[in-house]
Order: structure tokens, then sequence, then C-alpha cells
């Protein structure tokens, strides 16, 4: 199981201050070498329709400076697909976006904007970009994933976190999670997962099959203001070696 690596909150600290200016601190893109010095296997940013915290020079230079895998989370809106098929990352992973939520809150509704985000599948194939949609672990979503063409859905996981001190409740996201896992390996997506990941959440997470990668980054870099952001990704990466899919 692979750890990618979210470099949003990086950029969210920076524009805190330096928001509409062409320079500031931290850098997400130092960020990002950082992390794949630690052993990250993939970078994960998420321009935002509204710029709130990576900005389009940011992704630029990500795709000229990092060697592993660039991940990029998109709203499927004109703009932003055009942007993605100029920049083409390795990947990009289809999101839902609310300018008032403080960060995604749930997973993309395949099943009423299917023929959409075919099209999308279809043009970012046709542009050698991989494709993954940000799914809750419903059955009629990960159903509907399948006929857009996309390879693979990434599920989220943010359920699971928000239950993780109430065990019944925990344990039926635990079981929507493996069902879901199960059902979109069964008919040939490949599965990656995240939102609310954390060392303490992630050893159950194990019970859930088939997982290839996990999209981190609040975790981390909360953790990183203490330790050191190449520590709390060793930190993350050895509770994830235990992993058997």
């Amino acid at each position: 199981m692979k750890l990618g690596v979210n470099i949003d909150h990086v950029a969210t600290l920076r524009e805190a201050r330096y928001r509409g200016r062409d320079h500031g601190e931290p850098d997400p893109v130092e960020a990002a070498l950082v992390a794949e010095k630690a052993g990250a296997a993939g970078i994960t940013a998420h321009l935002r329709e509204d710029r709130r915290h990576i900005i389009d020079r940011d992704v630029r230079r990500l795709r000229e400076a990092i060697r592993t895998r660039l991940n990029f989370e998109m709203a499927v809106v004109p703009e932003i697909i055009q942007f993605a098929l100029e920049v083409k990352p390795d990947i990009v992973c289809l999101v839902p976006e609310k300018r008032t939520e403080v960060t995604t809150e749930g997973g993309l509704d395949v099943v009423s904007h299917e023929a959409l985000i075919r099209d999308t599948c279809s043009r970012m194939r046709d542009a050698g970009i991989e494709v993954s949609l940000f799914l809750d672990p419903d059955p009629r979503q990960v159903e509907a994933a399948a006929r857009t063409g996309a390879g693979y859905i990434e599920l989220h996981t943010g359920a699971y976190a928000e239950a993780f001190d109430r065990k019944r409740e925990r344990n039926v996201e635990i079981e929507r999670l493996v069902a879901a896992s199960r059902q979109a390996h069964g008919i040939g997506l490949k599965v990656n997962a995240g939102h609310g990941l954390n060392v303490r959440n992630l050893p159950l997470l194990h019970i859930v099959p088939h997982l290839i990668e996990l999209n981190i980054g609040h975790s981390l870099m909360s953790r990183a203001i203490f330790v050191g952001l190449p520590e709390a990704i060793r930190e993350m990466l050895a509770v994830m070696a235990g992993y058997r899919g």
C-alpha cells in the first residue's frame, strides 16, 4: 500500500499571510520534495475553483519538480478540466466541491452526473491521464463509476474517521468500506482511499482489501508541526507497512 501526501494545507498556511502575492512561505512544492525524499509514492494537490490554498502556479511547478506521481484533485467544471488537460498530471481525482465547505465533505454523485463524468473521463484518457473518482462506499456509486471509464475509485473514509471512537458506528463504516472495495475490485476498478486518516485509525483500515494507495494530508501536516514532515511521513509509513491487501 502506497502513500500519497496531500500538500494542500501547506498552501493553506501560506495563503493565510501571502494571499494574492507572487511569493510566500511555506512553499508547497518544497514540501512535496521533502515528502518524496521521506518515502511518499505520490503527491496530491487540489486546485479548488476559489483557489483557497493550492493555486495555478503551484500545480505547474509541481508538474516540473516532482519525480513521483502527481495526483490532481479537481471538480468537474470546464475551467479546471481545461487546466488539467494543459498540465497533464499523472492522474486526476474527480471530487465534489462546495464553496462553503472547509474540506471535501462527501463523495462524488456519479449516479446523478454520469454522462458529464463519463465525458470528462474520456477526455482525460485521450490525453494520457488516468482518472479516479472520489466516492462514498455506496454500491450504486461504485457501479456507476465502472460505467464512466474511470480506472480507479478513491473511497471516502471520512465517515469512518468521524465514527472511530463509537465502536458500533465505526464497525458499520468499516463494513461499508470492505464491501465497496470488494465490489470495485470485482468489476475491474483499482481502489485507493483517503480522508480523515491518521496513525490512530489507520490500523483498523487494514481490514479493507485491495487498497493500492492512501492519500493523506491534514494529519501529516499536523504531526509535522511537532516532529517535522519527514518523521511524520515515516511514522505513517510504519503504520501502513503491515497491510496485506
